[in-house]
């Protein structure tokens, strides 16, 4: 499996010393084609991806999370967002289940 991480220079910095492969910066087309030979080849991959990025017109990117497979890509928030941050996961099982099945409890 490999391990990758796109977004930008201060966000990288961590992963990079974490030995993870990162792609610093890049142009959305540079991230659509590094996704794009991932799939060809068919790779396992998990891609740690910066909030705008996915946010981003990357058909790639759409393509990977809309059909799943072997491409897992993590989103992870912009370093001036993080306080406020809100995964997209948590927001669809909030609204299956509720709001209240995120509150944390006290002792639990």
């Amino acid at each position: 499996m490999i391990i990758l991480a796109m977004g930008s220079s201060e966000l990288m910095d961590g992963f990079s010393l974490l030995g993870i492969k990162t792609y610093v910066d890049k142009s959305t087309d540079t991230i659509n084609t590094v996704l794009s030979e991932l799939k060809r080849n068919q790779q396992r991959a998990l891609i740690f991806m910066q909030q705008n990025l996915i946010n981003a017109d990357i058909p790639m990117v759409k393509q990977l999370r809309e059909s799943g497979g072997s491409i897992l890509i993590c989103e992870i928030p912009n370093l001036q967002e993080a306080d406020d941050y809100q995964p997209a996961v948590e927001k669809l099982i909030k609204r299956v289940l509720g709001s209240s099945v995120m509150e944390s409890t006290n002792g639990n």
